[in-house]
């Protein structure tokens, strides 16, 4: 054995053999540490994965209640096919306007644009809109700058005590729109709120600013707008604080008007968006059946109207959990209702501490599976590994769907996933080195296809005996029993072990076995019984005969003993 070879055994060892405490639990450290790397530079694609699997607690227990409170009015198609192509004259808009009102709802929310373009009945259409003041309407910062810059129409109707200082340790960092598309100036007077969804990366809508900045004035969100346009309160006024505790959010959005009220936002302002309700719950009413009067007046009176798009050709189409066309204006129903019932979901501050507490959970039950060792390790590891992701997400789930915390999944169930595969490897190496180490051994006493066969086969009391034609070997060391007598175990040990190993090599040089080790005398076995095979075992006396009793094992004697020498007979049959 080489000095490379000795140290490689000699790690593998101390790896797989060692204290097995130790050993598991720097796995689990490396594995974290890799956990938190990947997670590091593959932010975004993991973050896309972890989001599309987190709803599905939400899809699986979907609440199907009947929403009662909020009504949508639809732009659909059999609207556009009646009335005619989108966008209809103000005239139609001003109708839709007074049809909802006649109706008796609390307050009509256009998730709708009214740019300067279609200046014909525009007075009638504000009069409408501005009568009772029951109507929102729509305004778009745009959050992307374009060349050359875009800015139609004025924003209207900010918000007092949010600061917009960006990055500043004053105030949260709320979105900055340098651009905008304002309504038209002929309805300045009517409120409004901003649609301006943050569009991620695999391009879902996953959260909606609370406000917006342009010129350092902060803009509501249209699903917020009604709770300002709801209440006498003087003022739109607004604060936002810093959340406090672990289960707390980032940001805490208060409305002035509404004492105890308070809607969680991340660190950047936005809103995320519940898709807790079913589709279905919500119920919708086509523009046109509003227009007609054909329609259930129980739909609207003292309902929130929401007046949106959702024919497919409008272009206001988002993918969800639920679909990978559904309207917009339908997200704007989730995020008010999620307001009112006071369920908005949100990241907590200690997000960390509890995946790094459901990454200990797992952690722990993968170390308390690998100390067990054997069979349990190489079944429980990889069930754990396999399973770690399911757990991590069962948890976020109950957190979401009974406290509307989303802590995320996917870093507790990698981290579980590469834990277990790296203590399974481990375990697996440990099995084979022992075995190897085994056989090893054995075959240091037992010729190589008997070890393999007391290796390898199951134990069994039948006695097993077999008829073959061989040559056998036999090669004894002569007069080592008096040296075994006379000289130091060590020494007698050090003559034994050279003269078996020696042995040996020549045998297996020749073609042939070793059958058995004997005292001081070893049997070597060849197939066969013919002249081949004796020709090999004569080759291999001579061999044994040069090696041993010409060069090592020389005539001159140790005083008081007789010299050592190698006897030979060999024999066919």
């Amino acid at each position: 054995m080489t000095t490379e070879t000795y140290k490689l055994g000699a790690f593998i060892q101390r790896l797989v053999s060692g204290n097995v405490v130790s050993s598991s639990l720097f796995l689990l450290f490396f594995a974290a540490v890799i956990t938190t790397s990947l997670f590091s530079i593959f932010k975004d694609g993991l973050v896309s994965i972890e989001e599309r699997a987190g709803y599905l607690p939400w899809t699986l227990f979907m609440d199907a209640t009947p929403e009662e409170r909020v009504t949508i009015v639809a732009i659909d198609e059999k609207s556009i096919n009646e009335i005619g192509p989108w966008p209809w004259p103000r005239r139609v808009m001003a109708d839709l306007v007074d049809s909802i009102n006649a109706a008796g709802a609390q307050l009509q929310i256009h998730d709708v644009l009214y740019p300067i373009g279609d200046l014909q009945d525009n007075d009638q259409f504000a009069d409408a809109l501005l009568k009772d003041e029951k109507s929102i309407i729509a305004q778009l910062p745009v959050l992307q700058l374009q060349e050359p810059p875009l800015k139609s129409g004025s924003l209207t109707h900010a918000v007092t005590g949010i600061g917009c200082n960006i990055g500043a340790d004053s105030g949260p960092a709320l979105p900055e729109a340098g651009q905008f598309i304002g309504a038209s100036d002929a309805l300045v007077g009517v409120p409004k709120g901003h649609i301006a969804p943050i569009i991620e990366t695999d391009g879902t809508v996953r959260k909606v600013p609370a406000f917006i900045c342009s010129d350092q004035v902060a803009y509501p969100a249209l699903a917020i707008t009604p709770f300002f346009q709801l209440t006498s309160y003087e003022g739109w006024s607004a604060t936002i604080s810093e959340g406090a505790g672990i289960f707390e959010p980032k940001r805490n959005l208060k409305l002035n008007a509404y004492a105890g009220m308070e809607i969680p936002l991340d660190p950047n302002g936005g809103l995320r968006i519940s898709f807790k309700k079913s589709p279905s719950s919500f119920a919708s009413i086509s523009a046109v059946d509003v227009l007609e009067g054909n329609f259930d007046p129980s739909l609207l009176d003292n309902i929130l109207v929401l007046v949106g798009a959702t024919a497919f050709g409008l272009d206001d189409i988002v993918p969800t959990p639920y679909s990978g066309s559904s309207p917009g204006v339908e997200l704007q129903a989730r995020v008010l209702t999620s307001i009112l019932d006071g369920e908005v979901p949100f990241t907590p501050q200690g997000v960390s501490i509890l995946n790094g507490l459901i990454s200990t959970i797992i952690g722990g039950l993968l170390l308390f599976i690998a100390l067990q060792r054997g069979r349990l390790a190489l079944i429980g590891l990889p069930f754990v590994a396999f399973s770690s992701s399911f757990l991590a997400l069962m948890i976020h789930g109950f957190l979401l769907t009974s406290y509307d915390l989303w802590i995320g999944w996917l870093y507790s169930g990698f981290f579980g996933f590469l834990g277990g595969s790296l203590l399974l490897i481990s375990e697996h190496a440990r099995v084979r080195f022992e075995r190897g180490l085994v056989m090893q051994n054995l075959i240091s006493y037992l010729p190589s296809e008997t070890a393999r066969k007391v290796a390898y086969q199951l134990p069994t009391s039948t006695i097993q005996a077999e008829r073959s034609e061989v040559t056998l070997m036999t090669a004894d060391l002569r007069n080592f029993s008096a040296l075994g007598e006379l000289r130091p175990p060590e020494e007698s040990t050090s003559v034994l072990h050279y003269f078996f190993t020696k042995v040996s090599d020549i045998v297996e040089t020749n073609g042939g076995r070793v059958h058995e080790y004997t005292g001081d005398s070893v049997l070597a076995v060849w197939d066969g019984g013919g002249c081949e095979s004796a020709a090999k075992s004569l080759a291999a006396a001579l061999d044994i005969e040069k090696q041993l009793n010409e060069n090592l094992l020389t005539e001159v004697s140790v005083a008081g003993l007789e010299p050592l020498a190698v006897g030979i007979g060999i024999e066919q049959g």
